[in-house]
């Protein structure tokens, strides 16, 4: 990718980003080569340092970008322009030529192709944007149909004119609740252990109460239907119709009996396994009491996903208008084409920026592991390093990027052909038979669960290069063994656990849309609320998932050392555990388990900071 960054630098593409240029191939503010079979390329542009188009607002809403000649000009009009002598006085008096360069300012009134060579009246005023020298019109009311085209939904401009105004008188209530979104959040990631048990038993009960309820009613309805058949008063097709739902509340009868009964023995012979959820709920609050700057992370990987995404598109743009310049006969105009293979150049860019998302995420959950496991192999939390946090990112980029390349890699190679799939359904819709609509979707679905799976196992590879510090394909395949050493224990973990965590969104959701109605309720003059309450619902929904994901990839990395800590010891002198006593209580009620009985002798590798290891 830093080749690709450099191909568009090496050939003058950056610099006509953000110099900017003409329609006629010359780059502003520089001396140019002339384009063969272009009469005005080839000109000394150092004067001109501006981008001027003569209809900023004809919008190619297809292309998304403006149809119109641009040309470069020393200084943009900051004024209205409303005749052709006010064009003509604007570039005798500031020797800024706003028509095309064969026109003399003299013959701006006068010259036969004007209306097609000089801009269209009147001229708005503009000014330059930062960094890009465009002139840009400063009442952007022409860009409104741009903007309109991507919201669909939004027929009449009345009504988007209300929303907007309503989002832009409440943005002081939209950023307050943000902020609410956030610490309400922040707080949930500390008091969840302190609820979780009560959540865990509230669904515990609404489940029994559900299955055994619902059967009892079906048996019910059986049994007052079947009485009504064996009454003679019914006709003959009234008792047909009767003996079909006899028949019909009979089988689902039987079968809700017998979902009821497999429920509630899984229930009874998973209890200690739920019990686990709750206990690592506990220890993942202690967790994060220990370790605060753990809540940060997400931040961090935000801002660097920011800075790459700002690298992306750059890059993007400077490809766009990377490689020969080639003459439009059409049009006239030049455009810039890559040929051969570098233009695959932009493939491959676009391959880069999954890759590097993927990569950078998991060196969030890599960092994450790398504290969890040092905060869960230290016996005396009073001895934990003063920066555990960014000891552990020490330790990644030192030894365990390779590790992060090859996951990330893998996950990337998965999500592409989905993606692919995605966009050849999307293009084809309404024109495939219904037949080939459902081999996309089970292939997009299919492609979706091997990569939540590959994402999951991943997630317990780093955990598990986290302990034992080995290269990806050993972590991942010890991590993928002791999750299939624990099945239910992980099915307990990622249904209940899920289940609270799920209910916990709920609550920062239902908390910051409730507290943004009060709000809102005191500007009734904007009575359209849509727009604000759903970037209100919208915002706290995203702020409590990817908080409360750290959450769950804490639990998850404290299940994996709490796994290999009960396979390597025993709890006898010399194989202490190095578990909390919350999770020390519930192996002691669990002793006669046949998981936590396997022991072979074997010592735990060391999990003492320095070196390679966690």
């Amino acid at each position: 990718m830093v080749c690709v960054c450099a191909y568009p630098i090496a050939t003058g593409a950056t610099s006509r980003l953000i110099s900017g240029y003409d329609s006629y191939g010359n780059t502003c503010g520089q001396n140019n080569s002339r384009v063969e079979g272009v009469a005005l390329s080839g000109r000394d542009m150092r004067e001109n340092r501006y981008v001027f188009f003569l209809d900023p607002c004809n919008l190619d809403l297809i292309n998304r970008k403006i149809k119109s000649v641009a040309l470069c000009v020393s200084k943009c009009p900051s004024a209205e322009l409303k005749t052709l002598s006010d064009l003509k006085n604007f570039a005798l008096n500031n020797g800024s030529h706003l028509c095309s360069y064969d026109v003399s300012p003299t013959r701006y009134t006068s010259h036969s192709e004007r209306s097609t060579k000089c801009p269209k009246l009147p001229v708005p005023p503009s000014k330059s944007v930062p960094l890009l020298r465009r002139c840009v019109p400063v009442d952007i009311g022409c860009y409104a149909e741009f903007a309109q085209s991507f919201i669909t939904f939004v027929s009449d401009n009345s009504v988007l004119r209300r929303v907007i105004a309503g989002v832009m008188a409440s943005k002081e209530i939209i950023m307050g609740l943000c902020v609410l979104a956030l610490v309400l959040s922040l707080i949930m990631m500390v008091v969840i252990r302190y609820i979780s048990i009560v959540l865990v038993w509230i669904l515990t009960v609404l489940v029994i109460i559900g299955s055994i309820g619902g059967t009892g009613v079906l048996w019910w309805l059986y049994a007052d239907h079947r009485k009504a058949l064996d009454n003679n008063s019914l006709s003959v097709f009234g008792k047909e119709v009767a003996s079909d739902n006899v028949t019909a509340l009979l089988v689902y009868a039987i079968v809700a009996t017998i979902f009821t009964v497999v429920l509630l023995l899984l229930m009874f012979f998973m209890r200690r396994r739920v019990a686990l959820t709750i206990s690592l709920f506990h220890v993942a609050g202690q967790v994060f009491t220990h370790l605060p700057l753990l809540a940060l992370q997400p931040f961090w990987t935000f801002l660097c996903l920011l800075l790459f995404w700002v690298y992306w598109v750059t890059v993007l743009l400077s490809l766009g208008v990377s490689g020969t310049p080639v003459k439009n006969n059409s049009t006239g105009e030049v455009e810039y084409q890559m040929q051969g293979p570098l233009q695959y150049l932009v493939w491959y860019h676009a391959v880069g920026l999954i890759w590097v998302n993927e990569f950078i995420l998991a060196f969030q959950q890599m960092t994450i592991a790398g504290a969890v496991v040092t905060y869960y192999f230290t016996r005396n939390k009073s001895q934990l390093p003063v920066t555990p946090i960014l000891s552990s990112m020490a330790r990644t980029i030192r030894y365990h990027l390779g590790t992060l390349a090859k996951g990330s890699f893998i996950i990337t190679l998965v999500k592409i052909p989905r993606l692919i799939i995605m966009y050849v359904h999307s293009q084809l819709k309404g024109k495939e038979n219904a037949c080939a609509r459902c081999v996309l979707k089970a292939c997009v679905c299919c492609l979706w669960c091997l990569e939540r799976c590959l994402a999951y196992l991943n997630q317990n590879a780093y955990a598990a290069t986290a302990i034992n510090s080995t290269d990806f394909c050993t972590s991942a395949r010890d991590a993928f063994l002791i999750l299939v050493e624990n099945a239910l224990r992980v099915a307990a973990i990622n249904t209940v656990g899920d289940f609270v965590l799920f209910l916990a969104k709920v609550l920062v959701v239902s908390c910051t849309a409730f507290a943004g109605v009060l709000a809102l309720n005191y500007q009734r003059e904007y009575t359209v609320w849509v727009l604000p309450l759903l970037i209100i619902g919208l915002f706290s929904f995203l702020v409590a998932h990817t908080f409360l994901s750290v959450f769950e990839n804490v639990v998850d990395v404290l299940f994996l050392c709490f796994a290999v800590d009960s396979k390597y010891n025993d709890g006898s002198p010399g194989r202490e555990f190095y578990m909390d006593k919350a999770l020390m209580e519930f192996v002691a009620s669990s002793k006669k388990s046949a998981w936590s009985a396997d022991g072979d002798g074997r010592e735990m590798k060391s999990m003492a900071s320095g070196g390679p290891s966690a």
